[in-house]
């Protein structure tokens, strides 16, 4: 299988790229069974990358259902040294309005530990990922550069994304205690992402779509999924060509992944203690450290 240096999640809306030229589709098995969907594989301005529908192309997956693990996985088999996440999300603060576009640089997990693939260890190998700042910054960077080329679009860099447990929306006090806390934005996906790619070595950068004010505010003290799906479909288009940009300057970049070898520090277990069954299952991520 050739290897596909730059991988794309598209959230909510964003179910396919337009631009893909030489598309074809893979399907990709892992040892955390079956991936959200196929990947689909194609040319963005001369660039293969593999695009992944996250909530699969007819949208009947859960936040609480998604293969987390599956999904990552897959990446690394496919040789993925990037991940671009795209995802809608509420916003906790009035300057984060709907349409605006918001890249994080850092997660708060209000999930439940047993209803959430987090992690790749387990089984028999211990392993604790340093994780303190969770998203690739300089793949940030080049977020916010491409941005800047649509016009129009108010993108906003830094802050703090929630990851609620879902699938309902907050309640108001729930909405209003987040905003205490100067979280900034809310969604139900990323968070589970971000730690498991930071697992398997892969750089890893989120590009939000605001789509409401959650129910905090005044103006608007109910998310519906009319709103949502209005939203989103203006986010849409922007979003494509917010990727068709920075899919090229991470092509071009001359820098290695900052996180290959990330994992070589976070394995508690010795090598020779590792049960069989388990280092199999992860020998993508950890074999060359036995």
């Amino acid at each position: 299988m050739d290897k596909i240096r730059i991988g794309i999640i598209g959230g909510s809306g964003l179910y396919q790229m337009p631009e893909l030229q030489n598309v074809r589709e893979s399907v990709v098995d892992t040892p955390f069974g079956k991936p959200s969907d196929a990947f689909i594989i194609g040319d963005l301005e001369d660039v293969t990358v593999a695009f992944l529908p996250r909530h699969g192309r007819g949208h009947n997956i859960l936040p609480t259902e998604l293969p987390f693990r599956a999904n990552i996985y897959a990446m690394k088999l496919l040789g993925i040294d990037y991940i671009l996440s795209v995802s809608a999300v509420g916003s906790l603060q009035e300057q984060y309005a709907p349409t605006d576009f918001f890249i994080p640089d850092q997660f708060f997990d209000r999930t439940r530990a047993r209803a959430r693939e987090s992690t790749f260890f387990g089984d028999g190998i211990v392993g604790h990922i340093t994780f303190s700042h969770p998203v690739c910054e300089e793949l940030g960077d080049i977020l916010e550069k491409s941005c800047g080329t649509v016009e129009h679009l108010k993108v906003h860099r830094g802050g703090t994304y929630i990851c609620m447990e879902g699938p309902a929306f907050s309640t108001k006090a729930e909405s209003n205690v987040y905003r205490s806390w100067g979280m900034d934005v809310i969604g139900m996906t990323n968070l589970q992402e971000a730690k498991l790619a930071r697992e398997a070595e892969i750089a890893y950068a989120t590009l939000a779509l605001v789509t409401d004010y959650d129910c905090w505010h005044e103006d608007h003290d109910s998310v519906s999924i009319d709103m949502v799906v209005e939203y989103l479909t203006k986010n849409v288009r922007n979003a494509q060509l917010v990727l068709k940009e920075a899919v090229k300057l991470v092509d071009a970049k001359e820098t290695p992944n900052p996180f290959e070898g990330a994992t070589a520090s976070a394995i508690f277990t010795r090598p020779e203690n590792w049960p069989e069954e388990t280092a199999k299952k992860l020998d993508a991520i950890i074999g060359k450290y036995r």
